[in-house]
């Protein structure tokens, strides 16, 4: 028997299997449209899920502020998605603002900064007036939002008063610069921030997107 190793056209021909030169004719394609199909899925998912940077600051002050109900043996707030979208929006009207002993929570009451833009503020979270009535806005101004001093301009200022209020079930928080900003909502009609219809149009218009994305997906690979 002859040990010398055969060539490896040969050897490819007695295995039935395609020359090199083929295969490389036949891969770079398949792998190329995968690729694209693939990257294509993950531009479309990112776009409808946005990461934000200083959730973090956002997660520290949640977690916070139930630690302090929790001292006063009262209910932990639940997080409310769409009261988190108005304190981002109301946090992004702040955010030029500089801190003084005047602003945020030092704030007179009856002095806070009103909005002209308001109604504009709760359509682009799809919310209404009537549904938002009845929550509570909180806006603070902590240089490089420092946790221990945020979690201290709600829980040792004026604001606690509403932090140790039953009626509040629900939180949404918002940052932006210098500026973070919480809602309290309720468990009522005229303080739940339950979005009106549209709203459900249209997270069912991006979820059909990404299970369009999806199956497109899946269809191009069993086609490979």
């Amino acid at each position: 028997m002859n040990n010398r190793s055969l060539p490896l056209p040969c050897l490819l021909r007695s295995l039935h299997l395609p020359l090199n030169s083929s295969a490389q004719r036949m891969v770079p394609p398949k792998f190329s449209l995968l690729f694209w199909i693939l990257l294509s899925s993950l531009v479309i998912l990112l776009i409808n899920y946005p990461v934000k940077c200083d959730d973090d600051e956002e997660d520290n002050l949640f977690l916070g502020i139930n630690k302090y109900r929790a001292s006063l043996n009262l209910k932990a707030l639940s997080r409310n998605k769409n009261a988190d979208c108005l304190a981002e929006k109301i946090a992004d009207q702040f955010k030029k603002q500089p801190c003084t002993n005047s602003t945020g929570a030092n704030t007179v009451p009856g002095t806070e900064p009103q909005f002209s833009n308001y109604p504009d503020l709760l359509t682009k979270c799809h919310l209404a007036i009537s549904n938002t009535r009845d929550g509570s806005v909180m806006p603070a101004c902590v240089p490089k939002l420092v946790p221990n001093l945020v979690l201290a301009n709600f829980t040792k200022s004026l604001y606690s008063d509403n932090l140790n209020d039953t009626t509040y079930t629900g939180i949404g928080i918002g940052s932006e610069d210098n500026w973070i900003v919480v809602v309290l909502t309720t468990n009522t009609p005229a303080g739940n921030f339950a979005p009106y219809t549209s709203n459900g149009a249209n997270l069912i218009s991006r979820s059909g997107l990404i299970f369009c994305s999806v199956l497109f997906l899946v269809g191009n690979i069993f086609l490979l």
